[in-house]
């Protein structure tokens, strides 16, 4: 489910262009990574106390049953990327959160800092023998332009970049595969290099409770999801 045009209203309105520009490029973080001296803190304890999921049910922490997989994709605002895979059979469940960086359990202020090198991804928990990892990586690659580097569309920053954690070697062998596949097809009609970040997960840290499910709850919120219109072979 990619979104509609009157979903696509920025996340933060801003009172002017110039404005918006100026935050932009006053603030390093949001076009590089933090150097080694420059990650925040963070904190010792999670702020996710955990619970269900509010669509789908399921317990939004593990353990979950051993007959899951799991896998963590980035693919712009964490919002209406949940959204996409829960809908999804074979989808046991899905949570947001925060991958790819250093600052142990990030708050989502500090996340939009760009100090914590985290991006925002959705853990998708699915029953292999429902729904294979190659239709979960087909989606992925479909619902976003993973071309973009540092943004996703209307979103900027290190915190949207695309991104794929797996939680095994085979899991990264394949989803490096279909990049190489996906590669030729944006190729074909005149995209640029894949930037999307492909390695093994280190640590999934669960984002604030109001993030979970955030267009369940607010029906018609923000969904940034705005594919390139290319086909991913299967």
């Amino acid at each position: 489910m990619l979104c509609n045009s009157a979903s696509l209203t920025r996340r933060v309105a801003p009172n002017s262009d110039l404005k918006e520009a100026a935050m932009f490029f006053d603030n390093p973080f949001k076009i590089r990574m933090p150097h080694d001296d420059e990650y925040l803190p963070g904190r010792r304890l999670s702020i996710f106390a955990g619970g269900a999921h509010a669509v789908l049910g399921n317990e939004l922490l593990p353990p979950f049953p051993d007959s899951m997989q799991q896998i963590t994709l980035g693919l712009g605002c964490f919002w209406g990327a949940e959204r996409l895979f829960w809908t999804m059979a074979g989808v046991y469940v899905t949570a947001v959160g925060y991958a790819g960086g250093r600052t142990p359990h990030p708050s989502y202020e500090e996340v939009c800092s760009g100090q914590t090198g985290h991006t925002e991804v959705v853990l998708v928990v699915f029953d292999p023998k429902k729904i294979g990892l190659g239709h979960l990586l087909q989606t992925f690659w479909q619902a976003h332009d993973p071309t973009q580097g540092f943004r996703q569309g209307n979103d900027r920053g290190t915190q949207y970049r695309s991104a794929i954690f797996a939680f095994d070697q085979a899991q990264l062998d394949q989803a490096t595969q279909s990049a190489h596949i996906y590669q030729n097809a944006l190729t074909s009609v005149g995209y640029g290099k894949i930037t999307t970040e492909m390695a093994l997960v280190d640590t999934f840290y669960y984002a604030e409770s109001y993030h979970q499910q955030y267009l369940h709850k607010v029906p018609h919120g923000y969904c940034g999801l705005q594919g390139t219109g290319v086909a991913c072979p299967g």
